[in-house]
């Protein structure tokens, strides 16, 4: 026997589930797979009777690649969907797109433009026909893109609010709006997009820095009161456009303000000397040192009061604006952050100045039409622009600070930077402007406060979502839900010319109604009114009107023709999984809608996602340059990784992404990877026939079970909190430290040199097997490839076998008896000491001593005698990986090894005795005791006698 390789004896791990794991390859592969067995499907059927978990996808507007925020939401989504599955839920997850609106038609129109052509010359209903067909473009490109990030569920047939039963039912949301006294037509101030012409929502805003004009005006005072006698309110203003549209002036009513005589002003001064001037005194020595003025008497001094119902001339009221007073007014929006604490109020063209003027019924006067010109009502100024049809400043600002000066009433003028809104399309400034639209009303049948209500009963993913979105529902105004474009849904009904009252008639609305189930909403524009009214009514006593609806309308209804049309699905949803941004969006349009309509909000949780930055913290996006796209992702390293990245992060805040923060996530996917490879590779011959109960374990055994009974219990608590996170940190740290560092670590020699039905080796394979199938199972959700890979590998199933599916399982049920605290207790207080065993090897590896543990005998020190009589020398040596362990007596030695917070253990560590084997490479006393094999310790020698060389082949 003395030509054995014994090398070729040791068991060493057997699989083809390799380390390498090649997901770009791999994973369409599976996708593929996962169609033809119609996973999706055949769950659902497996689950017919199980209890309904609906997750209600938000819908991504059709109108470009699916980008990596959209990656962050729709793997969460499909995360979640998996994990209640496997829960044991009947988990459908339905699509949806977001198809109509601006976004879309804004695109067509730049293609249009590009070739030349104009959308004017198209019939409307042919115009929206090429929405239809760009929308239809990226829907399909979407879609692949989610699924090629592991996204299952009903893409074959998913929703389109642009399909005609969905325009048909958003239709009929809106005429429950009026049916219920929510809806009105009012003319106010709305945000406007002069180049796309119609107006906008908050959650269609974005916020940039721009350089604004400013100007300090005087306005003469013509009804003084019984402190101020004469002079001048001065106002300070960024837009000096709206000064036309003045018709009030708010003060602060617990404000300090100053009367300023004018005494001297330097060479370029506007301002006049001899002037009294109004002002907030903590504003005082700002408006001398932006007006030039170098002298001022202070004449009075006093409170806001003192201004209660003075009347003040407008500046250009010789000029045209004498027909109104401009109202003097107590405003609780003023503030002395700058300015003069006097703010000129134009009700046309701002919230709080409209909300002043409806008080104290101030004119709101039409003075800005919707090609931002200055209409016919505004004198001196009319056809001037205030933004050109390119989003760029007008002559407005330049001509009326002109006018301003040339009458004597410009104090001063100077520039701003300051955060202004603009169109997140067209990327050009809004303007606040007066125009008739359709709202739904906050207060008619005390639809906010219901809301607020509501809110309370929603469970929030953060907390703080609640507190961001109630604060959100009790300052909003009126929602303006009208725009004056062609792709989306018409409001479709019909005003009384005469009365201006809408016409409320059943059937009327079910004839609308079924005309778009039929032809969809092109019907609005396609056929005569006459088809909607009926016979009942003559056509020329009514104004179609032709505004549609804002697409938040759109996307917050479907809950109604959705979750209650789908007979997998029900109202209200479960959850809703949407970015942060949609607690002023999506979440709030959807729950004013159910609560206006159906008294309720259309879901139980709500739980939101954070932004994504580049890996310095900058807000990522292709135009920047810093931008990722999911689908090179997937190339580069795999979905896998991507979707690790996702669940491996805190997504409840902004989240980094950047090629070395996904290398981090490739270097945690390859631990848990090697995991799976040290699993299948050691069970590579177990069979269920093999396992051994658990009196037959070791106490170590038995811990590695109470460890999985352990994050058992914390993964399904963090499922059912939505904490993915926590989820995947728990099972990553099992891999890492419990099994690779300390099970898989100890049991090396076990596994591979023992006989392969040795009893204590089959304990050890038992408690992989439990630890494979439960690990398996847990990583399904998040890493879906990988885990079905493994899964696959373990029953000896290739691609094309397409019966079973990890996916199919549902997670493990946990005996009861492998908690074990008393065995939990015992370990972590020999971990203890096996932590300060092998930093006194460590130091002799380092000092080059040894070379390997197998060549120590350390000699233990333990104070503690309850301690001490835990450790069992014959067990600890394979505890701490040495061929030796000897207990201490007495005091350790001077220069023993110890840790400081491992108190009364101390460790000498000595050279191993006898002679090291050849085989297991632990030295014995007993090597060459079997002389047929002369190099090998007793252990090996009779396993290598004992076991048939084609069992370790």
């Amino acid at each position: 026997m003395a030509d054995v390789d014994y090398g070729k004896t040791i068991l060493l791990p057997k699989t083809d589930f390799p380390r390498r794991a090649g997901l770009a390859d791999k994973e369409p592969k599976l996708i593929k797979r996962w169609e033809k067995m119609d996973i999706y499907k055949k769950n659902l059927e497996r689950k017919k009777d199980a209890d309904l978990f609906v997750l209600h996808d938000g819908p991504a507007f059709a109108n470009g690649e699916l980008h990596i925020g959209h990656a962050l939401n729709k793997i969460l989504k499909d995360v979640v969907v998996r994990t209640k599955t496997m829960q044991g839920y009947r988990a459908p997850f339905v699509p949806g797109f977001d198809c109509h609106g601006l976004p879309i038609e804004w695109k067509v129109e730049e293609k249009f433009r590009a070739e030349g052509r104009n959308k004017d010359d198209l019939h409307p209903a042919d115009f929206r026909h090429e929405c239809r067909k760009f929308a239809m473009k990226w829907i399909k490109k979407q879609a692949t893109t989610a699924q090629r990030l592991g996204s299952v569920g009903d893409w074959d047939n998913p929703y389109l609010t642009m399909s005609r039963d969905a325009e048909a039912k958003i239709a009929r949301e809106l005429f429950k709006f009026i049916e219920n006294g929510n809806m009105y037509r009012g003319s106010k101030p709305i945000m406007w997009s002069v180049p796309e012409k119609t107006a906008l929502a908050e959650a269609e805003i974005e916020y940039h820095d721009i350089t604004s004009n400013t100007v300090w005006i005087k306005f003469p005072i013509k009804k003084p009161s019984a402190e101020i006698s004469e002079g001048y309110i001065v106002i300070w203003t960024t837009t000096p456009w709206t000064l036309p549209a003045n018709r009030g002036i708010a003060y602060g009513e617990d404000i300090d303000y100053v009367g300023l005589k004018v005494e001297s002003v330097s060479e370029e001064s506007t301002a006049k000397v001899g002037d009294i001037l109004y002002v907030a005194a903590a504003l005082a020595d700002d408006l001398k040192e932006n007006a030039g003025i170098t002298a001022a008497g202070q004449v009075w001094e006093g409170k806001g009061t003192a201004f209660a119902d003075m009347l003040c001339h407008h500046p250009l009221f010789e000029h045209g604006y004498d027909t109104f007073d401009v109202r003097v007014l107590p405003g609780d929006f003023v503030t002395t952050d700058t300015g003069t604490g006097f703010v000129h109020c134009a009700p046309s063209h701002g919230e709080d100045d409209y909300k002043l003027g409806m008080k104290f019924g101030l004119e709101v006067p039409y003075t800005v039409g919707p090609d931002g010109k200055y209409t016919e009502n505004v004198p001196l100024f009319e056809g001037v622009e205030t933004y050109t049809v390119e989003g760029k400043k007008g002559m407005a600002n330049k001509l009326v600070t002109q006018k301003m000066d040339e009458v004597g009433a410009l104090v001063a003028k100077g520039q701003i930077r300051h955060s202004y809104p603009h169109s997140w399309r067209s990327k050009a400034p809004v303007i606040f402007r007066n125009t008739p639209q359709w709202f739904i009303s906050m207060e008619e049948n005390n639809l906010r406060e219901k809301t607020l209500e509501a809110i309370k009963d929603v469970k929030w993913i953060p907390e703080k979502g609640e507190k961001r979105i109630s604060a959100m529902v009790e300052n909003r105004g009126d929602w303006c839900v009208s725009r004056q474009r062609v792709w989306g849904v018409p409001i479709a009904i019909f005003v009384n010319k005469q009365t201006g009252e809408v016409l409320q008639d059943k059937a009327v609305w079910d004839r609308t109604y079924e005309l778009f189930m039929e032809e969809g909403a092109d019907a609005w524009w396609r056929r005569p009114a006459q088809d909607f009214l009926g016979n009942e009514y003559d056509v020329d006593d009514y104004e179609q009107v032709m505004d549609t609806v804002d697409v938040w309308a759109d996307s917050g209804s479907t809950h109604g023709f959705v979750l209650e049309d789908r007979p997998e699905l029900r109202a209200p949803a479960d959850l809703y999984l949407e970015g942060s941004d949609q607690h002023r969006g999506w979440f709030q349009s959807s729950g004013i809608i159910s609560m206006a309509t159906r008294d309720r909000l259309p879901y139980k949780t709500v739980l939101t996602h954070g932004f994504i930055m580049d890996e310095k913290g900058y807000k990522m996006s292709k135009s920047s340059g810093n931008g990722m796209m999911p689908a090179e992702i997937c190339n580069d390293y795999g979905a896998d990784i991507l979707r690790l990245w996702v669940v491996g992060s805190d997504y409840t805040t902004d989240l980094k992404l950047g090629p070395q923060i996904l290398k981090g996530h490739v270097d945690v996917y390859l631990r848990i990877r090697n995991t799976l490879c040290f699993l299948l590779g050691n069970l590579n011959s177990f069979e269920d026939k093999d396992r051994v109960s658990t009196d037959k374990m070791s106490d170590l055994d038995l811990y590695i079970l109470h460890r999985l009974a352990e994050v058992d219990k914390e993964v399904k608590s963090s499922l059912d909190s939505f904490d993915l996170h926590k989820m995947i940190t728990t099972v990553h740290h099992l891999c890492n430290f419990d099994l690779s560092a300390l099970y898989f670590d100890i049991n090396k020699d076990n596994l591979y040199c023992n006989a392969p039905d040795g009893a204590k080796r089959l304990a050890c394979q038992t408690v992989l097997h439990e630890v494979f199938e439960c690990l398996v199972r847990w990583l399904a959700p998040v890493l879906c490839f990988t885990a079905e890979e493994a899964f696959l590998a373990r029953k000896g199933l290739t691609f094309d076998d397409l019966e079973q599916s990890v996916h199919f399982e549902e997670f493990p049920e946990i005996p009861a008896e492998w908690k074990n605290d008393q065995i939990k207790s015992d370990i972590e207080k020999l971990l203890s000491v096996r932590r300060v065993v092998t930093g006194a090897i460590e130091v002799q590896r380092r000092d080059k001593v040894i070379r390997s543990s197998l060549e120590a005998k350390p000699v233990i020190y333990i104070e503690d005698a309850d301690l001490k009589n835990l450790v069992d020398p014959a067990t600890f040596a394979e505890f701490v990986i040495t061929s030796a362990v000897e207990i201490g007596e007495g005091a350790a030695p001077e220069g023993a090894f110890a840790l400081d917070d491992v108190q009364g253990v101390r460790v000498i560590v000595e050279k191993a005795d006898g002679e090291k084997c050849e085989r297991c490479w632990t030295y014995t006393d007993d090597v060459g005791s079997d002389t047929s094999h002369p190099s090998i310790c007793k252990r090996c020698a009779d396993v290598v006698s004992n076991t048939p060389m084609s069992e370790v082949a």
